[in-house]
């Protein structure tokens, strides 16, 4: 999928294997270097565990500007999970949600695990990365978009009775603390998904899904 797009790539460590298969669209890349070595050696290189018989080094695209970014829009206010980074990506592109903002202090989305969890798909979505989180959800606000925190209050609306405006960002809070109640009081609206008595929350990459298909599903 990575090399179908424009990212610019260094190198490439694979098994001959993967060069016999992947030869054509390798030939359309102009790639500096192609090392080969057998996935025993490859393991014992990268130190950690193969999965597709190929390692690649890359930099990194240029992010999109919040001018640029489309009317539905993912966001993490913070974040210390590069796996649910990559989960939340792949949820995005396959849902139809093309921008996905997160914070600078996060791991960041082509970063090696989040890529790998997000099977390359980060690569369809324009990505926007933040410093200040309130002067960002402002310049959304005076864009147009309504902001809507992922949070479970006394005032929370359940996602069943929702209404999803044209323009809209969902912000998700970080994996166990949440949304900082200074970040929800900025928000325009909450919503929380309905769970039964007892259960207090989802994982952060499953609740961004499940709002992400319900928001979707709701403008068709």
């Amino acid at each position: 999928m990575l090399l179908k797009t424009n990212l610019k790539i260094k190198s490439i460590l694979a098994t001959q294997e993967y060069y016999n298969k992947s030869k054509e669209l390798i030939s359309t890349k102009n790639i500096p270097d192609l090392f080969v070595a057998d996935k025993k050696l490859m393991q014992s290189i990268v130190g950690h565990k193969i999965h597709h018989n190929v390692m690649m080094c890359g930099i990194r695209p240029k992010e999109s500007t919040l001018e640029t970014l489309g009317d539905h829009i993912i966001m993490l206010e913070n974040s210390t999970s590069a796996e649910n980074i990559g989960g939340v990506a792949r949820s995005a592109a396959a849902l139809g949600v093309d921008s996905y903002i997160l914070p600078k202090q996060a791991p960041h989305p082509y970063a090696r695990r989040a890529l790998r969890v997000s099977m390359g798909h980060i690569s369809l979505l324009k990505v926007h990365i933040y410093d200040d989180i309130f002067s960002t959800l402002e310049n959304l606000k005076k864009r147009g978009y309504k902001i809507f925190a992922s949070e479970l209050t006394p005032f929370s609306t359940p996602l069943k009775d929702i209404k999803v405006p044209e323009k809209w960002v969902l912000l998700m809070g970080h994996e166990d603390k949440g949304l900082s109640q200074e970040v929800i009081d900025f928000c325009d609206e909450c919503v929380q998904i309905e769970m039964i008595e007892g259960i207090k929350s989802f994982n952060v990459s499953v609740a961004s899904a499940i709002l992400m298909y319900e928001f979707k599903l709701k403008q068709k």
